[in-house]
């Protein structure tokens, strides 16, 4: 699942939640059934799902948050959902108990499901700015029974790499150099960057940067990564968890006026059923722990290496001293 312009892809996508939820029937999730995957625990302290959706990253870090919740003495599961349409209802009512989110993603979600999808865009709540999108996350989290945990440092955004060498010949570290420079860029893409304000159009705002065009080969795919390598295209949209880039020898440049919203990695509880200090203090633990970078190698260990999400996950927290061995 691509994560790029999630932002709008959630105001989006609350116009179609009505109709998501129509066509399942009405099914609920219930705990410790359909789909739950047992992560181990004492269960002195009680049983808490986990909930993870459909791709790679999510998935790892439900296993990281119900493995770290087992070894504080929690019985804790991971269920899998298909998008967060369907598991952010189930998170509200308890059925789920535990969430790993991304701060500006769900702050719009949470504000197009709360004031309606027109006046979210219109009026979105979340910026660069980590501390005011959690702050605004928080007034809309709070009255549906939510409660939000403090973000990280670790980070899944939108991203922008080009070659080593363009860097080197142009003196490239962030993207305001790349707007100074004065070069000509070509981004290799989905087609909708020539649109979305957080790529063509925000690049040429914010950066003055000197978009040619977009090259439609998708985001941070392999053909769109061998594109920019190729000299085709100069600049390719991936996001910060991208661990590949290198063997394309490619590099980040930093977004250093913040055109991305702050999508720090945070987790999102039901407030009633976990919301208890016990299980902020276990899961901040992973959260101080976790970087950017450390998200992107697990990234690549389920992706690359075909490892199962929860033993990277094991791994890691080992690792860390986060759990016993």
């Amino acid at each position: 699942m691509s994560k790029t312009s999630r932002i709008a892809g959630a105001v989006i996508g609350m116009v179609a939640l009505a109709g998501s939820l129509a066509a399942c029937g009405g099914d609920s999730l219930e705990k410790d059934k359909g789909g739950s995957a047992p992560s181990g625990g004492s269960g002195k302290k009680g049983s808490l799902v986990v909930g993870a959706a459909s791709f790679t990253e999510s998935k790892v870090l439900a296993e990281l948050y119900a493995q770290i919740l087992g070894d504080a003495g929690y019985s804790a599961s991971v269920t899998t959902v298909a998008n967060r349409e369907l598991y952010e209802p189930s998170l509200e009512k308890g059925e789920i108990d535990v969430v790993p989110e991304y701060a500006a993603t769900i702050a719009e979600f949470l504000n197009a499901k709360v004031n309606g999808a027109k006046e979210a865009e219109k009026k979105p709540v979340a910026s660069g700015d980590a501390a005011a999108t959690v702050a605004a996350l928080e007034k809309l989290a709070t009255p549906r029974g939510l409660k939000v945990l403090p973000a990280g440092e670790a980070v899944d955004q939108n991203a922008f790499a080009v070659t080593k060498e363009f860097a080197t010949e142009n003196k490239l570290r962030t993207l305001s150099d790349l707007g100074r420079s004065k070069a000509e860029v070509k981004i290799a893409a989905g087609d909708e960057c020539e649109v979305r304000p957080f790529c063509a159009p925000g690049l040429k705002k914010t950066y003055g940067i000197d978009v040619t065009g977009i090259d439609p080969k998708g985001v941070g795919t392999p053909q769109s990564k061998q594109a920019v390598k190729d000299g085709k295209d100069q600049l390719v949209l991936t996001t910060t968890t991208d661990a590949v880039l290198d063997s394309y020898g490619l590099v980040f440049l930093e977004d250093d006026k913040k055109l991305q919203n702050a999508d720090n990695v945070l987790p999102v509880v039901n407030a009633k059923d976990a919301g208890s200090q016990d299980i902020a203090d276990a899961l901040g633990k992973l959260t101080k722990a976790l970087t950017t970078e450390d998200l992107a190698e697990l990234n690549r260990k389920v992706d690359a290496e075909r490892a199962k999400p929860a033993d990277v996950a094991k791994d890691y927290l080992q690792s860390k001293s986060l759990i016993k061995k």
